[in-house]
């Protein structure tokens, strides 16, 4: 998987964390953003971006606000993931356009497993 890069949007500084080292795992680079109102700024310095990590519930801008920017500036072939403790978003991320729903905390086991059906172009729509 190398050459691919991934950017997370989360407020929660550990739950970055967390998927930092996840991807560490699968040889992705990544972007980490805490703050939405940097997502426009990050995205004007990538070079690319494979697929997006994006929590719902964040201060200034949800999730959904969020997918809309991206939508606005990412190719439209970039997964956008909703990683979330709300599990009952699940429907909701669907008819909103998210690719993926991938629920908090992450499953360590299955991560992997996961990752590489989005990556290749295969939604998951996994609560646990």
């Amino acid at each position: 998987m190398a050459n691919l890069h991934a950017l997370i949007i989360d407020d929660d500084a550990y739950s970055i964390y967390v998927m930092e080292r996840l991807l560490d795992q699968e040889n992705i680079s990544y972007t980490g953003i805490a703050d939405p109102a940097q997502i426009e700024d990050a995205l004007q310095s990538l070079d690319r971006v494979d697929i997006v990590s994006l929590d719902l519930e964040m201060p200034k801008m949800d999730g959904y606000e969020v997918l809309a920017l991206l939508k606005s500036h990412l190719d439209p072939k970039v997964p956008v993931v909703a990683c979330t403790v709300h599990t009952a978003e699940i429907g909701n991320t669907r008819r909103q356009g998210f690719f993926s729903f991938v629920a908090k905390p992450l499953d360590l086991d299955r991560f992997s497993d996961q990752l590489h059906r989005i990556l290749d172009g295969n939604p998951v729509w996994e609560m646990r």
